[in-house]
């Protein structure tokens, strides 16, 4: 039998499941505030896996992977332990706003300090409790208000190691993306700590194709690190589209932007992507593609400003092959019964 496994000040047996919540603080009109975490320790020994969601408290999209993932059969043999945290930034999560009362980014503000401002500290307590007790992390993201994310996978350069549970994470597009100063990620590697960052669908909002790409995500980056058995079914026979770079594609002016593209259309270099008017319909500015790939993040606001980002571009080489593969996993996810009815409700 395992060791317990301790967090919070609470003790967990082997083969057991228990929400924590652990302190971090108070509201303004003192009701207690914390961060959950759903704690399943295994029988058996393996790594301990961090799966964080809404650190931005309005990208959302995270809950409803981790409800599924904590509901799948899956986990009643898993080795190792699993912390789940659907909502890390409670506080942004009631008031639906992306950042804390203090109008901080959570993920701007790690590896936090216990004395510092709401931010820090709330950082400091998810790196104390969640990051060092763990080997792996995958946090789940969505686009920003008024954007959209097509489902990606995230990974630091230089890595080989994560470069591996990307492709095993077998999400649409794997990017080659650099740390952002004070995120989550950078943390968490400088402490030895390897994440993954999912970004998908848009803040406020739940999109089916996206969910289940995260949770059949999740599952395939358990069964790579040894913690679940691969199921009898094909869990991603469509191969992730790599990619190292990608750039935004800004508005040329201001005015009304028609989009003609979405995301994961392919692009050639130089293709029109929509065009932008004045109110008055007597202008009509083409924007074209500044990069050959596949769109992964596009506005949804057709009201913008000159240099307003409208398309995020992931840089591929071989167009139609990244083609096929987008297309076959839309088949694949589909199929996959995994998404039985039984299994999601």
């Amino acid at each position: 039998m395992r060791a317990p496994f301790e967090i919070g000040g609470v003790t967990i047996p082997a083969g057991q499941r228990k929400t924590v919540d652990i302190s971090v603080g108070t509201f303004s009109n003192h009701m207690p505030a914390s961060i959950p975490v759903r704690v399943i320790h295994g029988r058996r020994p393996g790594p301990t896996l961090f799966i964080s969601s809404v650190v931005h408290g309005d990208e959302i999209i995270g809950v409803e992977i981790v409800r599924r993932l904590l509901n799948s059969r899956l986990l009643n043999y898993m080795k190792g332990t699993l912390l789940c945290i659907p909502v890390v930034n409670t506080y942004g999560f009631i008031s639906h706003s992306r950042y804390l009362p203090d109008r901080r980014d959570l993920n701007r503000s790690f590896p936090g300090a216990q004395d510092g401002s709401l931010a820090g500290q709330l950082a400091h307590v998810f790196m104390r409790e969640i990051v060092k007790r763990s080997n792996y992390g995958i946090d789940l993201h969505s686009a920003a208000t008024h954007r959209v994310n097509l489902p990606q996978v995230r990974f630091q350069d230089n890595s080989p190691e994560l470069l591996e549970l990307a492709r095993a994470f077998g999400a649409p597009v794997a990017l080659e993306a650099p740390l952002r100063e004070n995120s989550l990620r950078e943390a968490a590697g400088e402490v030895g700590v390897q994440v993954l960052l999912y970004e998908s669908g848009e803040a406020l909002r739940f999109d089916e194709y996206a969910v289940r790409i995260g949770l059949r995500g999740i599952l395939n980056v358990m069964h790579h690190i040894g913690m679940i058995s691969k199921r009898k079914a094909s869990i991603g026979a469509a191969k992730s589209v790599l990619a190292h770079k990608s750039k935004w594609c800004r508005s040329p002016v201001g005015g009304i932007f028609r989009a003609m593209k979405t995301i994961g259309d392919v692009v050639n270099t130089g293709d029109c992507l929509g065009y932008i008017s004045d109110p008055f319909g007597e202008m009509d500015e083409p924007v074209t593609a500044n990069l050959e790939g596949v769109i992964i993040g596009r506005t949804n606001l057709p009201i913008v400003n000159p240099g307003d980002a409208l398309y995020h571009i992931a840089a591929i080489k071989k167009i139609q092959q990244a083609e096929e593969k987008l297309t076959q996993m839309e088949v694949d996810i589909e199929a996959d019964p995994l998404f039985d009815e039984d299994e999601i409700i």
